[in-house]
Order: structure tokens, then C-alpha cells, then sequence
């Protein structure tokens, strides 16, 4: 059989076309495989540590409201404690349906050993109920404190086997895109023997992309969250960067949330407050900005000390985030000090607002000795070091509305709610006061 041109470029367009199908074939299955391990690793890795971030907060309010109840005693730091176990059983079951293998073994020990907490906690009741109360204090010395350090080292371990887990993945995707990039490199080799345009189609369509991956995976690797492949494509390529660019939001997102996040309440601060109002005010539509604030909260703590404060801004945080409705919108940041914010709806905030008027009232005497409570103030040092009797702390909340037109910016708006903070504190007592009710009337 002699070879002619029409026969050979048969033969050529053959080999192209068994070429194109090997290196379509292996490109897909590639990406398949690096676009399941980022999923894998935004719904399983990280996943877990969320919920392993948040079972310790959880944990520690629990053993803050187990070592209070040694002290005050009081019924409703036993339903604390009682509500904080409820939350934490239920991340915990989060864990077990968790599809990563790694931390079932860890998972069942934290079951173990939290069960074995909340039954010693039970003793300590039981204790303090007969009037043995230096019996209570020393299981919660000994066999609580160990209980909650075990507790907290799982916890850590979990953490550490989802990083690990995480990093595995990562480094797979790295490799899978040197793999890739590899075969396609050879692939575009081979067909060079049959068209050169064929070759730099290949090449341009299948590795370059996937050493933008590569590239991007490493910067990730390095902690630069801000790395793009910028690929934009309608097929599994694009796909993958699609999910590879919600990543790296995510993870940034965590960082910033991580590192602009309260201390103290764990609640967003400034940066999460101002891109809020922002979002809010670009969206168009009408929302409410509370400004919250603490009255003779420095001569409080100037009295009972500064630890003793925290926990009253501490329980502020927990009546705000008890009342939250994520569906509807709702949102409270921590400025810092004794300052929160509120945004949300306007007849949500008002609900918020004046139900935590009340519950903090009815809750913030518990903070004062008996003696100040019965006579309604207490002695403190005002700002000159003068000896003077000072009203208990109450609290304000101003509320101001927007739309994005009434206000020229976010600053302007909050200074407004400031401004109504401060002609509300004039007021005696605890108040909530929205803006129409808050401003001067006219003279005349």
C-alpha cells in the first residue's frame, strides 16, 4: 500500500485525533480529581476546624460557668452550663457525620470525655446541695480541671489532624498539577511529530492553565490568599479555578475574621463592622445602625476591677448573640471597651434593642454586692480621684436608619448614632431611643 499525501494526512489527522483524546481524557480526569479535593477540603478540612474553633469557646464558657456556680451558687449558671453542654453536643455531632476518617477515634474519646464532665458537674451540685462545699470545690480542682484539659488537648488534636489532612491535600494538588503539567508537556511533545499548531493548541489550552494552578496552589501554600490563576473558562478548568478562588476568599476571610475578632466576646470588630454598613448602604435598603454603650461602667470597675467588668461585657455579648437571627439579617460587632453595634432591620433592631434594655437590667444586679444593691448606687472615684457615689451600670441603645441616601458615608452615619448615644445617656436609667424620638426639638 503506497503512503500518499491524502493517506498520510489521514494517518496525521488520525494520530491528532487519538492525541487530543488522550490528552482530553487526562486533562478532565486530572481536574475531576483537583476539583474533589477542593471540595474536600472546604466542606471536610475546614469544616472541622471551624467546628473545633468553636467547641473550644463553647468549652470555656462551660468551665467559666461551672467555676462561678462554686462561687455565687446561682440556678441559672446550672442552665448555662446546661445550654453551653447542649451547644457543644451538637458541634459534636457535626464531627461524627463528618466524612473525615481521621478523627472518629478522637471524636468518640471528646463524646467520652465531655460526658464525663458534665456527670462530675452533676456531682459538684450534689455536693454543694448537702453543704459540702470544700468537696465540690476539690472535684472541680482535680477531676473537672482534668477533665476540661483533656478535653481541650483533643480538641487540639482534632485541630491538628484536620491541618494535617488539609496540607495533604494541598501538597495533592500541587502535585496533581506538576503530573499534569508533566503529561501535558509530553503530550505536546508528541503531537509536534504531526503539527506544530496542534502542539501549541494543546499546550495553550491544557498546561498553561494548570501552571497557573500550580503557581497559585504554591502562593497559597505560602499564605498569600490574595493568589488568582485568573482563568476564565466554561469548562472543568474553570470550574476548578472557580472553586479555587472561593477558597482562597474563604481562607483570607477566616484570617481577617480571625484577626480582627474581639478577644474577649470573639465578635467581629471594626474592619467586619465597617464593611457591613457599607454593603448595607450599597444594597439600597433601609437598615438600622444601634450604637450600645455601658453607663458608669468606669467607676464599676474602677471598684470591682477590670476582670469583674469583662464578664458584664461578656454577658452584653451573650444577650446580642442569643437574640441574632442569621436568616433575617442580623448582625453585632464588638467595637471594643463597654461599645457594640447592632445592625439589622429596623423593627428587628428595635426588637433587639429593647429586649436587651430589659434583660440587662434584669440580669446586672448579680454583678453588685448585696450592699449596693440595697442602696441602688455604689462608691467609686470619679475621673479626679474624688470619692463619690456613682448609679449602677445601665445601658444605652441609639438607633439610627439608612437607606445609602440619608448619610453621605458609613462614618457620618455612626457618628449620628453616637451623637444619639450621648444625648441618651443623659437620660436616667436604662434606655433605647431611635433617632426621631433622640434629636432636640425645634425652638421657638
Amino acid at each position: 500500500m503506497k503512503f500518499t499525501i491524502r493517506r498520510k494526512m489521514l494517518l496525521s489527522y488520525l494520530a491528532m485525533a487519538v492525541v487530543t483524546a488522550l490528552a482530553s481524557a487526562y486533562a478532565i480526569g486530572s481536574l475531576q480529581n483537583l476539583n474533589r479535593t477542593v471540595h474536600d477540603i472546604l466542606h471536610e478540612d475546614i469544616a472541622v476546624l471551624e467546628v473545633a474553633g468553636t467547641m473550644l469557646d463553647v468549652l470555656l464558657a462551660q468551665e467559666n460557668a461551672e467555676k462561678k456556680n462554686l462561687i455565687l451558687r446561682d440556678r441559672s449558671l446550672e442552665e448555662i452550663f446546661q445550654s453551653r453542654g447542649n451547644e457543644f453536643r451538637a458541634k459534636l455531632s457535626l464531627l461524627q457525620k463528618t466524612p473525615l476518617a481521621s478523627i472518629r477515634r478522637d471524636v468518640e474519646r471528646l463524646s467520652d470525655l465531655h460526658r464525663r464532665y458534665e456527670e462530675t458537674f452533676r456531682q459538684e451540685i450534689a455536693l454543694i446541695q448537702s453543704d459540702r462545699l470544700a468537696d465540690a470545690v476539690a472535684l472541680s480542682q482535680s477531676e473537672s480541671r482534668g477533665l476540661i484539659e483533656n478535653i481541650a488537648q483533643q480538641l487540639k488534636i482534632v485541630q491538628r489532624r484536620a491541618e494535617e489532612s488539609r496540607d495533604l491535600r494541598m501538597g495533592r494538588i500541587d502535585e496533581g498539577g506538576k503530573r499534569a503539567s508533566r503529561a501535558a508537556v509530553a503530550l505536546a511533545a508528541a503531537s509536534l511529530l504531526v503539527g506544530l499548531l496542534m502542539a501549541f493548541f494543546i499546550t495553550q489550552n491544557i498546561a498553561g492553565p494548570l501552571r497557573k494552578l500550580e503557581k497559585a496552589t504554591a502562593l497559597v501554600a505560602e499564605g498569600k490568599f490574595d493568589a488568582s490563576p485568573d482563568i476564565r473558562r466554561e469548562d472543568e478548568i474553570g470550574s476548578l479555578s472557580l472553586a479555587f478562588g472561593s477558597m482562597t476568599k474563604r481562607l483570607k476571610e477566616l484570617e481577617t475574621i480571625n484577626l480582627d475578632a474581639s478577644p474577649l466576646t470573639r465578635l467581629p470588630g471594626n474592619l467586619a463592622i465597617e464593611k457591613e454598613i457599607g454593603e448595607r448602604r450599597a444594597a439600597g435598603r433601609l437598615f438600622a445602625l444601634c450604637h450600645i454603650d455601658l453607663d458608669n461602667f468606669k467607676p464599676f470597675a474602677d471598684k470591682y476591677g477590670y476582670a469583674w467588668g469583662s464578664e458584664i461585657i461578656k454577658e452584653v455579648a451573650q444577650i446580642l448573640s442569643s437574640s441574632l437571627d442569621p436568616v433575617a439579617g442580623d448582625f453585632v460587632g464588638h467595637i471594643g471597651g463597654d461599645d457594640f453595634v447592632l445592625i439589622a432591620a429596623p423593627d428587628r433592631a428595635e426588637a433587639i434593642g429593647r429586649r436587651l434594655v430589659a434583660d440587662f437590667d434584669a440580669r446586672v444586679l448579680r454583678f453588685f454586692s448585696e450592699e449596693d444593691r440595697k442602696q441602688g448606687f455604689c462608691i467609686a472615684k470619679d475621673r479626679k480621684g474624688v470619692v463619690q457615689p456613682f448609679p449602677l451600670v445601665t445601658i444605652t441603645v441609639a438607633m439610627v436608619t439608612d437607606d445609602g441616601s440619608r448619610f453621605e458615608s458609613p462614618h457620618e452615619m455612626a457618628r449620628k448614632a453616637a451623637e444619639l448615644k450621648e444625648f441618651a445617656k443623659t437620660l436616667p436609667g436604662s434606655n433605647f431611643v431611635k433617632q426621631t424620638e433622640g434629636e432636640p426639638r425645634p425652638q421657638g
